[in-house]
């Protein structure tokens, strides 16, 4: 905890709906949904670079190869951010076009590809987690899920953390880095009964191993220790649709947290990228695809 935490934001980008945040080469990637946009933020010059995707991007994560690793409305594709060229690897659910489109994802500690799509007519149970591992095979790891979102992995690499949006619930799994393999579903927070405006939405996870999670709807971040479903800490926000959040900067201490435009409030700064400093928590480095 502490008390002379600060809260502006970054950038001149304002997003439709930003998402998917991650650091990586001294750098903030992330997303603007229905702006179908992927953006490239320095945090210290405030320099933006964006690239066009020509359709709903979900998430972005860097590949170890080179260029990105998307997943949007076309199903999982690689991006090449010098000639522009996107090559598709996955569409699992094209059948279910436009209705479903991927959404967030992240890597897990050896690179394997975890991205979950959307019902965007909310039809419950409609949607599913995936997993791309290193030789481009998919699997479904996760079936009938709404909204997936948030995923993130604890340092030990023994436990998976996971949300499905509409159920307000952040749930655990046993996680078996060798494999991908997951087990033991563990409800461990839910965002209703401890009485929190809005829904959980993006994720990251800290050093010792604490949540942090943005409430879409909430305008805040919250800090929760999972072994005990307690709520650590509670950043609030000028603009209620905050998105998703990670950790970077140096030593990664600096706390990112992308934001949307609500139907009908207008907010100074709702869309911008808030960078949060002051914190004493320190973020676990991001992963890039290896495959």
């Amino acid at each position: 905890m502490t008390t002379d935490l600060t809260v502006r934001p970054l950038g001149s980008r304002v997003s439709k709906w930003g998402e998917g945040p991650i650091y990586t080469n001294d750098h903030l990637l992330y997303v603007d949904i229905e702006g179908h946009t992927l953006i490239r933020l320095n945090p210290e010059t405030e320099r933006e670079e964006t690239w066009g995707m020509g359709e709903r991007i979900g998430t972005v994560v860097p590949r170890e190869s080179g260029g990105f690793l998307c997943a949007g409305d076309s199903g999982i594709y690689s991006f090449d951010p010098q000639s522009r060229l996107k090559e598709n690897l996955s569409d699992p659910e094209a059948a279910k076009r436009p209705d479903n489109r991927f959404n967030d994802g992240k890597c897990d500690p050896s690179g394997r590809f975890w991205a979950g799509t959307i019902s965007t007519v909310k039809k419950e149970g409609d949607a599913k987690l995936y997993m791309l591992d290193t030789k481009g095979s998919l699997e479904v790891k996760i079936p009938e899920v709404t909204n997936s979102n948030g995923i993130c992995w604890d340092m030990a690499k023994n436990k998976m953390y996971y949300i499905d949006t509409p159920t307000k619930e952040i749930v655990s799994y046993d996680y078996d880095d060798e494999t991908g393999a997951i087990d033991n579903r563990l409800v461990i927070f839910d965002s209703s009964r401890a009485k929190l405006e809005g829904s959980p939405d993006g994720m990251t996870i800290d050093t010792d191993g604490h949540l942090w999670v943005a409430l879409c709807h909430g305008g805040c971040v919250v800090n929760i220790n999972p072994a005990t479903g307690e709520i650590l800490q509670k950043i609030d926000f000028p603009c209620v649709e905050t998105t998703a959040c990670t950790f970077g900067g140096v030593g990664l201490s600096q706390l990112f947290v992308t934001t949307g435009i609500h139907k009908s409030l207008k907010e100074e700064n709702a869309g911008k990228v808030f960078v949060v400093d002051g914190l004493s928590s320190r973020g676990v480095p991001s992963f890039a695809y290896t495959g």
